[in-house]
């Protein structure tokens, strides 16, 4: 099964973007791009289109991150998203020793965390809202999960 692809909107016209060059890199972003294509009271939304400057505390150097979804609501509020599994969105458990894996989910968390203050800056100086949607927030909006 792939999980990576190029999605297509039924309502092109609320695309804020390239329409022919969306692309999702898991189920669950698919699964968004239909909900926000299909919900009346999004205005707009993009994919991968804000790119914000953040300083990484694994490194010291500044990368770019391209935030996973904007969107614009009818009343003007306007969101960045980023959807992540709920397990990448805590600290990783200490499996009481320093294993390859639990340092790479380290150093994994520590970067994500990086982006998403940098990016919760950004929404901030702009009146946005930023937000990190895990599989528990999607079902809450009736997002369909696949797995």
């Amino acid at each position: 099964m792939t999980y990576r692809g190029k999605f297509s909107p039924r309502n092109p016209g609320k695309y804020k973007g390239d329409v022919s060059n969306i692309v999702y890199r898991s189920l669950w972003e698919r699964q968004v791009f239909r909900w926000l294509d299909e919900q009346s009271n999004i205005k707009s939304w993009s994919s991968e289109e804000v790119v914000v400057p953040y300083r990484c505390s694994t490194d010291g150097k500044m990368h770019r991150y391209f935030v996973d979804v904007k969107f614009e609501l009818q009343d003007g509020r306007i969101f960045l998203v980023e959807i992540k599994p709920k397990k990448e969105t805590v600290p990783p458990k200490n499996p009481g020793r320093k294993t390859k894996r639990y340092i790479t989910e380290v150093l994994t968390y520590v970067k994500n965390t990086s982006k998403w203050e940098a990016a919760k800056e950004y929404a901030a100086d702009r009146g946005w809202k930023f937000e990190v949607w895990n599989e528990d927030f999607l079902k809450s909006l009736g997002i369909k999960i696949i797995t």
